[in-house]
């Protein structure tokens, strides 16, 4: 690669000896993520992974995709780029559990106007840090520089996992009932949905997220930026106690529209409001932006990131196993009968 160089191709606004200086600097990121089943390492036209699926009768493989969105505006203004890795990887492994699967490899995509080598080391940092968390392997990615296309100082970052479960063992929905118990973990803030709205409702600029917030305790973009919660290592303790029937993620649209995506025909959702423990972040939306509580829970996570339904006669272990993975995890409320949908009282 030493001697791959376009003199034409840098004046058109592609360096692509920026693309290897980014790889050499990602590298100790990614040897970060090395897990058992890697196979590899970072150049090759594909990740290589081979699974370890002794123990399963029938495995299945879980796949999930997604990006950050216009959480990004916020790391631009605070050229800040080392955490929406953390939320590129949530975002997917999140998902995945949701199934019951346990996340085995990520890759990413990360799209720039012009490519400074340091920033997307950065950004690498956040998706290796996202992977430890989660438990998963790094195994691959692409850059592209698209001059022309993005402005010069801004990007996109998007990402996709893959990983196994046995048919036996998938997490459905289809065992739910009427009786279930509705049991939440709490977010660590707004995680990566809504920061249209967000922006919007907060008048957000570069002065603004510079601003230190006293009920916050820090300065706005401080906790705008706060990383997704990655609920993967704690969910496989709670799946292993058992009676868990479905698993949602609660992401853009809120409660009202992902709850309601765990339920069979014939269950409703019924959440006590109270037991939400809205985040004072979400106040702060909903005052300056006039918000009201019925957008709020059809738009943000409000404190709760991922809610279980439980067996009644499991609740406690369940909780018990969150508890002892370093969960506050609490009982947001029940699953009844009725038309498939919830309802927040």
């Amino acid at each position: 690669m030493n001697n791959s160089f376009s003199e034409h191709y840098k004046e058109a606004g592609v360096d692509i000896t920026a693309g290897y200086e980014a790889v050499k600097l990602m590298k100790p990121y990614v040897e970060r993520t090395r897990i058992p089943g890697v196979l590899g390492g970072v150049g090759g036209f594909g990740g290589l992974f081979a699974p370890d699926l002794s123990g399963m009768n029938r495995p299945v493989f879980v796949s999930g995709t997604d990006g950050v969105g216009t959480k990004l505006k916020i790391a631009f203004l605070m050229d800040k780029h080392d955490t929406v890795g953390i939320d590129c990887v949530a975002m997917c492994v999140n998902d995945v559990v949701c199934a019951g699967a346990k996340p085995l490899f990520f890759l990413d995509y990360i799209a720039v106007g012009k490519n400074y080598p340091e920033r997307v080391a950065d950004l690498v940092k956040g998706v290796s840090e996202g992977c430890v968390q989660a438990g998963c392997a790094l195994v691959g990615g692409e850059t592209a520089e698209m001059p022309g296309f993005y402005p010069i100082d801004e990007y996109d970052i998007a990402g996709f996992s893959v990983g196994v479960v046995d048919f036996e063992k998938i997490i459905d929905g289809k065992s739910l009932a009427a009786g279930d118990v509705l049991i939440g973990l709490p977010s660590s803030g707004v995680h990566s949905n809504g920061f249209s709205l967000v922006r919007k409702a907060l008048g957000v600029s570069k002065e603004r997220v510079e601003q230190y917030i006293p009920e916050l305790g820090k300065t706005l973009g401080e906790e705008l930026l706060t990383p997704t919660r990655i609920y993967v290592k704690p969910m496989l303790e709670a799946i292993a106690a058992g009676g868990i029937h479905g698993v949602s993620h609660v992401t853009g649209g809120g409660f009202y529209e992902n709850i309601p995506r765990m339920l069979p025909d014939g269950v409703r959702a019924k959440v006590e409001r109270a037991a939400i423990p809205v985040l004072p972040i979400f106040d702060m939306i909903a005052k300056e932006g006039g918000v009201d509580d019925r957008d709020m829970l059809n738009t943000f996570n409000m404190g709760i990131g991922m809610v279980a339904a439980v067996a009644s006669d499991r609740a406690d272990a369940v909780l018990a196993a969150l508890k002892a993975a370093g969960e506050d995890a609490r009982v947001i409320g029940e699953c009844v009968s009725g038309e498939s949908g919830i309802d927040i009282l």
